[in-house]
C-alpha cells in the first residue's frame, strides 16, 4: 500500500513565536500531540501513543516557522509529520499547516484525528 499525504491548515490568533514551542519541544508537543514525548539525543525524539513508542528524528527545523519529524520504526519508514507556521501580514492571524505523510489513507479518520488534536492545542494557547 502506498503512502498518503494529508494536509490541513488551521487559523490561530496566537503568534508563530507562541505556537512554535508547541511544535518543537517535548513539553509543548506532549500537551497536544502525543501522550508522552521524550528527547532522546541528537535530534531524536520518542513519541508515545497508546503506550507504544514511535521514535522520530527532527529532520528539519526553522525557528518560529516549521518542524518536520521523520519516523524511524521499520513499519513507519518514510512516514513523517511536518508542522508549518505562517503569519498573515494582512490580518496578523497565524496559519498552522499540518502535513501528515503516512500509510493511513482514510482521509476522514485523519481529519477527525487532527481536528481533535488542534482543538486541544487551541484550548491551550487560546486561539
Amino acid at each position: 500500500m502506498g503512502k498518503f499525504k494529508f494536509t490541513r491548515e488551521y487559523e490561530f490568533k496566537a503568534s508563530p513565536k507562541v505556537l512554535y514551542q508547541y511544535i518543537s519541544t517535548p513539553p509543548g508537543l506532549q500537551q497536544w500531540f502525543a501522550s508522552k514525548v521524550k528527547y532522546v539525543n541528537d535530534g531524536n525524539f520518542d513519541f508515545i501513543w497508546d503506550n507504544e513508542s514511535h521514535p522520530a528524528r527532527l529532520s528539519s527545523q526553522r525557528m518560529n516557522k516549521a518542524t518536520k519529524f521523520d519516523f524511524l520504526n521499520d513499519e513507519q519508514k518514510g512516514n513523517y509529520v511536518e508542522f508549518k507556521l505562517e503569519q498573515s501580514e494582512l490580518t496578523n492571524a497565524t496559519f498552522f499547516k499540518i502535513i501528515d505523510y503516512s500509510d493511513n489513507q482514510d482521509e476522514s479518520e485523519l481529519e477527525d484525528m487532527w481536528d481533535g488534536m488542534v482543538d486541544k492545542l487551541r484550548e491551550i494557547v487560546g486561539g
